[in-house]
């Protein structure tokens, strides 16, 4: 079992920042597919950013791509998404995630084997 706990939601105005954090916990592997999801109300949960286990390959959906940047520090069993330029339309659960499986896209919901507790993002206009 693996165990994903986020940190580092808020409320923040409109153009501001935020970094959310995740830390893996148990029966880690630095193999795993990382990534962040997240779920506004009436939505269905998507994938925001994905990166692969060294790092050295990241996705990012087209509505973040830009000012979100999302990195790991398999060291320390660690993955980040720094958030910048954030919009209203950015507010939502913001979920981390882990896959056994290599893929470094828009991860669907269903390859995802371990989903962190979820941390609020709300950006106010």
């Amino acid at each position: 079992q693996v165990q994903l706990v986020e940190s580092g939601g808020g409320l923040v105005q409109a153009g501001g920042s935020l970094r959310l954090s995740c830390a893996a916990s148990g029966r880690t592997s630095s193999s795993y597919t990382m990534g962040w999801f997240r779920q506004a109300p009436g939505t269905e949960r998507q994938s925001v950013a994905t990166i692969s286990w060294s790092g050295g390959s990241t996705y990012y959906a087209d509505s973040v791509k830009g000012r979100f940047t999302i990195s790991r520090d398999s060291a320390r069993n660690t993955v980040s998404l720094q958030m910048n330029s954030l919009k209203p339309e950015d507010t939502a659960v913001y979920y981390c995630a882990a896959s056994a499986r290599y893929y470094i896209g828009n991860l669907p919901n269903s390859w995802v084997d371990y989903w962190g507790q979820g941390t609020q993002v709300t950006v106010s206009s």
